[in-house]
């Protein structure tokens, strides 16, 4: 059975968020506004919809793998929303940094990025004074040896 998502758009005008596809993990939203980049520069793109995740879900915001192609990726590497952020004014943004030498345009009605809705994990946080020791060097280094 799948889950409800109750969405609230801010442009009527612009589609409601939609899985591409039947094997698709993500739904893609939407640019509600034009939007130009500087480059080296970082700006808020408003995503068009307030969402209302149930109980014991979250949403992650992913760039659709296409955004590089403009030299855009989000400037946080990905969104987290939580099912508490969920009021009618908490419109989803996406922040997105331009990585060209020259300036990027997010149309209006583009679809930048990708919501994916995963259930919600809270874990007993426990502090100690040692771990279980292991050889690993860390930063790649598994099955390498100096």
């Amino acid at each position: 059975m799948a889950l409800s998502i109750r969405i609230k758009l801010f442009d009527v005008d612009l589609p409601l968020p939609a899985y591409q596809t039947a094997g698709a993990a993500g739904f893609d939203l939407y640019a509600r506004r034009r939007v130009t980049i500087g480059p080296g520069r970082t700006a808020k793109v408003p995503l068009n919809v307030a969402l209302e995740l149930p109980p014991g879900y979250w949403l992650l915001l992913a760039a659709r793998s296409s955004l590089h192609t403009k030299g855009l990726m989000l400037a946080n590497g990905v969104g987290v929303g939580d099912e508490d952020f969920r009021g009618d004014n908490d419109e989803y943004l996406a922040v997105l940094t331009n990585l060209f030498d020259r300036p990027a345009t997010v149309g209006r009605g583009e679809r930048i990025v990708q919501g994916i809705i995963l259930p919600r994990q809270r874990a007993k946080l426990e502090r100690v004074e040692q771990l279980g020791l292991t050889d690993r060097g860390g930063l790649g280094s598994t099955g390498r040896r100096a």
